[in-house]
């Protein structure tokens, strides 16, 4: 009882955290300071207080603004219901000791919630603003990059496997950014793969990169066929490499096992 009681605290918090990740991504996106009241983005007056709880709100609203009926965007609640979800897994992950790097000892799972929430959140600032701008914007990327490499090192993870597995996933795209001349993949690509290595590591950051191609693969195939997308159409792959990131946390090292273990 206790275990759930706690998840739904943590996801509750994870709600609040995805309701100032949208404020990061509108704010950013049209160059305006992250403090200040929130306002409607149609008629540009302040929200009430009441009009701001999350999830709540918008549908007490019906989806619409209390002055002006304009529409507000499904992303706000699918943003913060997502951060809520993603909160209580990576809870559940620490409590039931699911997949835990073998570096990270009984007295630090604390500290592991901590570094992957806060990853978590970078991940899906960047999953939301590639999706919708097609652009890893550096002021997200860079300071994840670094917050990931600081937290593992303090968790005692080897920094050379780290940085290693930075520098080759950055290579790898870098490799592709200077062959295409920038058409293939572009610079944020290069950041998100070297945070991919600073975060998860040589092994774990490589699955990461595979799961991301399999994954835009099989959604890009998915647009197409159902006419979404043009064959040549541009897909976000900054979103693809933001969820398997997450997805490597939970069951990268299983998928590593089964593949190593077709070579006895």
């Amino acid at each position: 009882m206790n275990l759930i009681i706690w998840t739904i605290v943590v996801s509750l918090l994870g709600i609040a955290v995805g309701s100032f990740i949208n404020v990061v991504v509108f704010r950013t996106k049209e160059n305006q300071p992250l403090t200040g009241r929130s306002k409607c983005r149609t008629c540009l007056e302040p929200v009430q207080g009441i009009d701001l709880v999350p999830v709540v709100s918008f549908f007490a609203l019906k989806g619409r603004c209390r002055r002006c009926s304009s529409v507000i965007e499904w992303q706000y609640p699918m943003v913060e219901l997502a951060m809520g979800i993603i909160f209580g897994l990576l809870f559940i992950r620490i409590v039931l000791e699911i997949a835990i790097p073998g570096f990270v000892s009984q007295d630090e799972l604390v500290l592991l919630f901590i570094r992957d929430a806060v990853i978590a959140s970078f991940l899906l600032i960047i999953f939301v603003y590639d999706f919708k701008y097609s652009y890893i914007l550096d002021k997200f990327s860079v300071p994840a990059m670094l917050i990931a490499l600081l937290l593992n090192a303090a968790l005692g993870a080897s920094v050379p496997d780290l940085l290693l597995g930075g520098f080759l996933i950055g290579s790898f795209f870098a490799f592709q950014f200077l062959v295409s001349r920038g058409k293939w993949v572009g610079g944020g690509d290069i950041r998100m793969g070297m945070l991919m290595g600073f975060f998860l590591g040589l092994k774990l950051g490589a699955v990461a990169l595979f799961l991301s191609y399999v994954m835009g693969a099989v959604i890009g195939i998915l647009l197409i066929v159902f006419k979404h997308r043009k064959p040549d159409s541009h897909v976000p792959f900054g979103t693809f490499m933001a969820l398997a990131m997450f997805a490597a946390l939970f069951f990268g090292q299983d998928l590593l096992n089964w593949y190593l273990g077709f070579f006895g």
